[in-house]
């Protein structure tokens, strides 16, 4: 979104410039997000969502839409937000994703999860390891009672 027209929408009343925001958001989205619906109440807090929002996922020039949605859904799966996840595949499916792409992109978060999973069990194990061996404090012999 351009400055100007960001400049207008923050010279308007804030429940004005939150319909205009919405508008844009359904265009861009083909829907309008369960959140931003929700926050519809706030309209400050609203309007500046959005802005931050649209500066970070719409306004880089860098990756393409799909690549974004495909992003998204990696993410909405390694957090585990379901609502995230079904907004994004429906996104992508309008802007042609394939089912296949959507899996992959699925698939890389399950093993990016999966690593981190274990990258902070192994490395709690070996840290508990070093405490038990070291002691208490540091003072060697004293065991560590809790």
């Amino acid at each position: 979104m351009e400055l100007k027209k960001i400049e207008k929408i923050l010279q308007k009343e804030p429940e004005d410039a939150a319909e205009e925001l919405l508008k844009e958001v359904e265009k861009a989205y083909g829907e309008v997000p369960y959140i931003l619906n929700f926050m519809k109440q706030n309209p400050e807090l609203l309007v500046t969502k959005i802005l931050y929002d649209n500066s970070i996922i719409r306004e880089f020039k860098r990756l393409d839409a799909k690549t974004i949605e495909l992003i998204s859904i990696g993410v909405s799966a390694a957090l585990k937000c379901p609502h995230c996840l079904k907004l994004h595949i429906r996104v992508a499916q309008r802007l042609g994703v394939t089912k296949e792409e959507i899996f992959d992109a699925i698939l890389i978060a399950g093993s990016l999860s999966n690593a981190a999973v274990l990258a902070e069990g192994t490395r709690a194990m070996d840290a508990e390891k070093q405490n038990e061996e070291c002691g208490v404090c540091g003072i060697p012999g004293e065991k560590n009672k809790y």
